[in-house]
């Protein structure tokens, strides 16, 4: 990491659900909680809790010097909604293949 620049990811319990245009495209309550110097806390989500049928892949991909290489993937009306580090790096490894949503909903534990 660089200096003063810190990373976290820890199993989480808050209840975290995307809702896009009236529809559930995903609820969890077994998150990822990663937490970033500098950024928003951010939800990742286990595949299995996300209506991936939902979801068309994007051409996009962004690079994190902290995290990896990100792959994107839209909503009908939501471009490059949801992004996941499919090869992360190893200090975030936990985050493999999870989805991550702009516009989440989280309640309380």
């Amino acid at each position: 990491m660089t200096q003063g620049h810190t990373i976290t990811v820890e199993q989480g319990s808050e209840h975290v659900r995307v809702v896009h245009d009236g529809q559930v495209v995903a609820e969890s309550s077994r998150p990822l909680v990663l937490k970033e110097t500098g950024c928003p806390v951010r939800y990742y989500l286990p595949p299995e809790d996300v209506r991936t049928e939902l979801l068309t892949p994007s051409n996009t991909t962004t690079h994190c010097p902290f995290k990896g290489d990100a792959s994107y993937w839209s909503l009908p009306g939501a471009q490059d909604l949801v992004w996941a580090y499919p090869e992360p790096k190893a200090e975030v490894a936990a985050v493999k293949d999870h989805l991550c949503f702009y516009g989440t909903q989280v309640d309380a534990a």
